[in-house]
Parts: structure tokens; C-alpha cells; sequence
């Protein structure tokens, strides 16, 4: 009779996996590192634009030009404020990286702030900085 109980549970464990409540120590540096990749090339991209934005990088004359040619001024307005969008995006994203970043110090990366849930490692290699797993981002 206790054979049977003892098999009836390993059954039901079979069944029911432990669900993992937080990523290894291993998979956190894993994660770690592909964050640290992308933080460096969104700063890049980021200081590209503010480049673009201010004229810093070139000794040109573009902010300079005569006032009669209106088309080529309202072009580099437009391009400036495309610029200045780009850059405030981007510095979101430099921003929710760096916040990852101090999740996964405090060992609560990966967990969707909503549900609970181990936040799957496809999405997260993805969209390494998400908070959300898809099924909270879809009740939204």
C-alpha cells in the first residue's frame, strides 16, 4: 500500500514540475553579458545622435547657413528634431538596460512584475530589459 503511495507521487511530480522561481547564478551572467553588449552599443548610437543634434563632431557650417534658404533650414530643423526623438528613445532604453542590470545584482531579473512567473529565456535573449511576461503584456 505505501509502494503505491509512493509511486502515485512520483507520478504527480512527473506531472507537475518544480517550477523555477528565479534563473541560476550562471544565467544571470549570461544575461548579464548580453546586456552589457547591448548598454554599449545603445550608448553609442546614443551619443551619435546627441553628435547629429549639436554639430560637435564636424567643423562644418551647417547652423551657420544665410537665412535665404529657407527649404534647406526647415530639412535640417526637421532632421534635428528626428534626431532629438531618436536620442530621447534611446536614452530611455540606455536606462531600462542599466535598471536590468541592478536586477539581475538583486536576483530578481526575469521575474514578471506582474504575474509572478519566470519570465521565458527566448523573450528575455530578445528583449533582455522586459519586465513582463507575454501573457501580462497581452492583458494590458
Amino acid at each position: 500500500m505505501a509502494t503505491n503511495a509512493v509511486k502515485g507521487a512520483a507520478k504527480a511530480a512527473e506531472a507537475n514540475p518544480v517550477e523555477k522561481v528565479r534563473y541560476s547564478d550562471e544565467e544571470l551572467q549570461e544575461f548579464k553579458a548580453l546586456i552589457l553588449k547591448k548598454l554599449e552599443s545603445a550608448k553609442n548610437d546614443y551619443n551619435e545622435l546627441r553628435a547629429a543634434i549639436t554639430h560637435s563632431a564636424s567643423n562644418g557650417v551647417e547652423d551657420t547657413s544665410p537665412t535665404f534658404k529657407v527649404l534647406e533650414e526647415g530639412a535640417s530643423s526637421l532632421s534635428k528634431e528626428e534626431s532629438g526623438q531618436l536620442a530621447q528613445r534611446q536614452y530611455k532604453f540606455i536606462q531600462s538596460l542599466e535598471a536590468a542590470l541592478v536586477r539581475i545584482e538583486n536576483k530578481s531579473y526575469g521575474i514578471c512584475r506582474e504575474t509572478g512567473k519566470l519570465i521565458p529565456k527566448e523573450r528575455l535573449m530578445l528583449v533582455p530589459h522586459a519586465t513582463l511576461c507575454v501573457e501580462a503584456k497581452k492583458n494590458r
